[in-house]
């Protein structure tokens, strides 16, 4: 088999390189766009804060309450059951707030590890689960995403 040149190996490398930079940004775009109407972001014009949201350390303050509490999600979690859970905390298990959508419900949401990375707020009632406060997602349009 001939060797290749030094200088055609270069070439292909950079070409590779370009390619595969290319397909990153590509699959990252894709990654972190969510169909807006999917979620109802449109109808969340000023941020939660002037909708009168608690932010996700403080739910447990409006427990029993309908209300909206707003974060970051940090992690999507489905469960061997299928419920899935939105995470706010680095450490689910030492965070004041839990969201989940329930296995029978899951189908009427889309791609949920979508709000991975991005800033939500959730509305609800807000209720008492296993010492912290939590959202049952029963429908998208409880969820708005956070410009």
């Amino acid at each position: 088999m001939p060797k290749m040149s030094l200088r055609k190996s270069i070439v292909l490398i950079a070409a590779a390189f370009v390619f595969g930079s290319a397909l990153t940004a590509l699959w990252f775009k894709w990654r972190g766009s969510m169909p807006r109407a999917q979620f109802g972001a449109d109808d969340l014009s000023g941020g939660a804060e002037s909708k009168g949201c608690a932010e996700f350390r403080d739910a447990a303050s409006r427990l029993g309450q309908d209300g909206c509490v707003s974060g970051r999600v940090l992690r999507v979690y489905t469960s061997r059951a299928g419920n899935t859970f939105l995470d706010f905390c680095e450490d689910y298990r030492h965070c004041p707030f839990t969201s989940v959508v329930f296995a029978g419900d899951r189908e009427k949401f889309g791609d949920l590890n979508a709000l991975t990375g991005r800033l939500v707020s959730l509305q609800g009632k807000i209720v008492p689960y296993q010492g912290r406060a939590e959202i049952i997602l029963r429908d998208p349009q409880q969820i708005r995403l956070i410009p």
